[in-house]
């Protein structure tokens, strides 16, 4: 019996007790994947993105078992996320803020030992300010917009940002740092041009270092590294390049527990919208999930979980607390009240799941659901 299904079995109680979903989060897994992503970028050194809570899975646990491996740089989106985890962290950790700041928080940020991550002429000088007004030189990190139209000093403000920064004696630059946009796809030819921009941008900053990949980037190869790499979806277990397989570990586990089961004629209509109607007579079970627990609605008469390796198929529309699956294919009897199917596991990965809703890993793991019971081992 594997390691999953031990765990099933181990929570047929606490499912009898109240508990309607089960969400494992593996941190020696994600452990695992650190040191995976660290090798692969040495000499360079791999930071951690752990904004959106860490991709779901709670910042506070995950970021400390990655500052156990030996994380030293966490990357967050929001200063309300930087100062939330900054005093969960021993001091040799830098915790930098993606977006920058919104005017008005760059004291709140500096007393808080945070470094933004600057993407603008405006932001850089709000920035220089605060330091002035403070008394003291702050850290800060610059991006550059090298070719994704998101964040990132855009190149029409790049002069005038290298002539202030000359004169500028209130801001500590760490590092200089873009963003790739098609990094999972390995031979998207925008990858290439990015790079050739970056090159572009660090020899005119030739003083200071690069950080440039992300978890796809990672494995674009050396040139993509620089000397901070900044995964995020790999960590968790999300397979960083499309159409290769997957090198990470999967970290996340989720079992739901089935409500009530029945059967139905044909002809039996199921669901919301009446939108699935039985072609033969079919035993059905309804779990404890739905859309507002992360299994989105787009999986409606397309997903599917799975029990004791067969996968029974999502009939009719999901619903915010509960799904509806056929399990016909099963003996009859096979589950009941309390019984625990598989939504994402051994016979289910992220990219699974996110194929059958039509979306991406990134968009199941962020919106799981604080209905769960979590477990972190």
């Amino acid at each position: 019996m594997d390691g999953h299904a031990l765990q099933i079995q181990s929570w047929d109680a606490d499912a009898s007790a109240g508990a309607s979903g089960h969400l494992t989060i593996d941190l020696a897994a994600l452990q695992r994947n650190y040191r995976k992503l660290s090798a692969a970028v040495a000499p360079a050194t791999a930071a951690a993105v752990v904004k959106a809570d860490a991709y779901g899975l709670g910042a506070e646990q995950v970021s400390k078992a990655l500052h156990a491996q030996g994380c030293r740089h966490f990357f967050v989106a929001h200063l309300l996320e930087a100062i939330k985890l900054r005093p969960l962290l021993p001091n040799d950790t830098q915790i930098l803020v993606l977006n920058g700041l919104q005017s008005g928080a760059e004291v709140t940020c500096a007393d808080a030992g945070v470094i933004p991550v600057l993407n603008s002429l405006e932001q850089f000088r709000r920035w220089s300010s605060a330091g002035q007004k403070l008394g003291r030189v702050l850290p800060a990190v610059l991006q550059f917009d090298t070719g994704m139209s998101r964040l990132g000093v855009p190149l029409e403000e790049r002069s005038a940002l290298a002539a202030e920064l000359k004169g500028c004696g209130s801001i500590e630059i760490l590092f200089i740092m873009s963003h790739l946009a098609c990094s999972d796809e390995a031979d998207n030819r925008q990858n290439a041009d990015q790079l050739a921009e970056m090159r572009l941008i660090a020899a005119e900053y030739a003083e200071l270092d690069v950080c440039f990949a992300n978890s796809g980037g990672v494995f674009l190869g050396g040139d993509y590294h620089g000397v901070l790499a900044r995964p995020g979806i790999a960590l968790y277990g999300g397979a960083p390049t499309a159409g290769t397989p997957n090198p990470m570990e999967p970290v996340v586990w989720l079992d739901v527990a089935v409500i009530q089961t029945r059967t139905v004629p044909a002809g039996t209509r199921v669901g919301y919208g009446g939108a699935h109607v039985t072609s033969a007579e079919t035993r059905l079970a309804i779990i404890a999930a739905g859309y507002a627990d992360g299994l989105l609605r787009s999986l409606s008469d397309r997903g599917a979980v799975f029990y004791d390796g067969v996968r029974l198929p999502i009939v009719g529309r999901v619903s915010m607390d509960s799904i509806t699956v056929d399990i016909t294919t099963l003996p009859e009897g096979t589950l009941s009240l309390g019984s625990l199917v598989e939504v994402l596991g051994p016979h289910q990965s992220l990219e699974d799941v996110a194929k059958a809703a039509g979306t991406i890993s990134y968009e199941i793991l962020t919106s799981l659901g604080r209905r769960y019971e979590r477990r972190y081992r």
